[in-house]
């Protein structure tokens, strides 16, 4: 199940996808990211998180134009009490290191602070392979 979400202009700026076989959410951010553009699509994401019990966010803003720090007041406030009550358990946070996104990434998680596990990479399956690390290490713990 793909979920694609497009703005006024029609343009699809985030792709949020459930993967089944690894059990994780996975968003790809596509451009610049406006705020109301960044409240749809996070909320969105946390309707993949709630309905299919989802505690692994992959978020991937490599594609990322620019930074979003006008959103993070609301991503710490709002979005991840929210996150956290669908069951968000673990974020990796997918960016590429000289863009102005990871900037705002790494701003996000001084926000959030413990609120959930947080780790930014700057490699897809780097990420990846700590989420299904997680994973494993719950499996294991019960």
């Amino acid at each position: 199940m793909k979920k694609e979400i497009s703005n006024a202009f029609g343009k699809i700026f985030l792709t949020i996808e459930y993967i089944e076989k690894n059990n994780l959410t996975h968003n790809n951010w596509l451009g610049y990211q406006t705020l109301d553009g960044i409240m749809l699509g996070a909320d969105q994401c946390i309707d993949v998180i709630s309905f299919y019990k989802c505690p692994y966010l992959l978020n991937d803003n490599r594609l990322v134009v620019g930074p979003w720090d006008h959103a993070l007041e609301w991503i710490a406030n709002n979005w991840t009490p929210r996150a956290i009550k669908a069951g968000l358990t673990h974020f990796a946070h997918v960016v590429s290191p000289e863009s102005f996104a990871a900037l705002s990434a790494e701003a996000m998680n001084a926000k959030i602070g413990d609120s959930f596990q947080m780790q930014i990479f700057g490699d897809f399956d780097e990420a990846k392979k700590w989420l299904l690390a997680a994973q494993q290490e719950k499996e294991m713990a019960v």
